[in-house]
């Protein structure tokens, strides 16, 4: 049996756009549809007349049924055949999402949201949840193209192996493409730091592309032969990884990318450039954790 799908929902409208596309990927996994929304205490966000850790309090109660109802109905709208169930739970949102995601078989929240859920994947929470949680996180951004292919970011570390697999298992759901992107770099800003040094440095641009189609081979290796329905188109580019990705994701609908198990992304997304994913991809972005599969 498929495990289900967990939404986080906290009313925000990056929350329900996630309901949405939850729905869809509970579609077509054959999967149920769990809709979650944590509170702890205190917080800002309920309104006053009852504790708040008491979700019979006086409108607190009407504030979480319009919330799940407005929630349960997109999902509806989004995927009619889908069972869409309800779980209210108290306690802080990245805690109860962690728990969820131990027999989930993905979890999809907004990147902007009320409370502790709008900054559910920025920072160092971003961190957090790609290290514990036990199964692949889906983050709602942009606008992703309906009929592009399933973009993978791919790194030469061996913690991104699960990433590959999840990305071929969603290509193949979705009857979508994989394009796998490999990033080298042809210089480095430190090549040339003060008189001693040459006053240029020539890099074997050619070994260096072949190094990383090498990278790419044996990322997918086994794989084609397993999923034969999904066209595969490698992509090994020169240039900046940030700036690849960003521009690539544009014409994707869905952008995986790998997370070691105890915090960080694998190399290929360290600091900056796993914010800039997380924050300006164009368009849905699954971060996949070593070990989550």
């Amino acid at each position: 049996m498929t495990m289900p799908v967990v939404a986080g929902v906290d009313g925000s409208r990056s929350s329900l756009e996630a309901v949405e596309l939850a729905g869809h990927e509970a579609e077509i996994r054959g999967a149920e549809l769990r809709l979650v929304h944590a509170f702890g205490s205190p917080s800002p966000h309920l309104p006053p007349g009852g504790p708040p850790w008491n979700p019979a309090g006086a409108g607190v109660r009407e504030m979480l049924d319009g919330t799940l109802t407005e929630a349960e109905r997109l999902a509806r709208e989004a995927a009619p055949h889908v069972n869409v169930t309800r779980d209210v739970t108290v306690g802080e949102p990245l805690t109860v999402l962690e728990i969820a995601s131990r027999t989930a078989s993905l979890v999809v929240v907004g990147s902007r949201g009320l409370g502790a859920f709008g900054s559910l994947l920025l920072g160092s929470t971003s961190a957090h949840l790609a290290a514990h949680g036990r199964c692949p996180v889906l983050v709602v951004r942009g606008r992703p193209s309906p009929d592009g292919p399933v973009l993978l970011a791919v790194d030469d570390a061996r913690t991104s192996d699960e990433a590959v697999r999840f990305a071929f298992a969603e290509a193949s759901l979705r009857g979508a493409g994989l394009t796998a992107v490999h990033v080298y770099r042809t210089g480095s800003p430190d090549a040339y730091d003060g008189p001693a040094d040459p006053p240029f440095v020539t890099y074997d641009e050619t070994h260096l592309r072949k190094h990383a189609e090498h990278v790419l081979d044996v990322a997918l290796a086994g794989l084609e032969e397993r999923y034969p329905d999904v066209e595969v188109v490698r992509r090994p580019v020169a240039g900046r990884v940030r700036h690849t990705l960003i521009e690539a994701s544009a014409d994707a609908q869905l952008l995986v990318v790998g997370a070691r198990g105890r915090g960080g992304f694998t190399g290929l997304l360290l600091g900056s450039v796993s914010q800039a994913a997380l924050h300006h991809a164009q368009c849905p972005v699954a971060v996949v954790r070593h070990g989550s599969e």
